[in-house]
């Protein structure tokens, strides 16, 4: 898979940047007392190339994570520690928060 879904929000202050495979919008994961929906209205923007997302989550205050594709690619360039990861159902999710 090359392509993701990307959506940037930004405010005068932050920009916060959500990622996520194709094929998880509108699914919700859950296991034990976790829960993660991949809703449309947050992380379905436009659809674009890994390589691009990886550069807007480089820029990002803040940004969120779904799927094997981008948070393997995520990692793979070293914006995400693999120990950040966490595992809904079997799903990747990570965030990143720059302070």
């Amino acid at each position: 898979m090359d392509e993701v879904y990307l959506r940037i929000f930004q405010d005068s202050k932050y920009r916060l940047v959500a990622a996520c495979d194709t094929g998880l919008i509108g699914e919700t994961f859950r296991e034990g007392k976790l829960k993660l929906e991949v809703r449309a209205d947050f992380y379905k923007g436009s659809m674009t190339t890994v390589a691009h997302a990886l550069r807007e989550i480089g820029a990002a205050d803040i940004a969120n994570l779904v799927g094997s594709c981008i948070v393997e690619a995520a990692v793979n360039k070293r914006l995400v520690d693999p120990s950040a990861i966490v595992r809904i159902a079997g799903v990747p999710h990570v965030q990143i928060v720059r302070i």
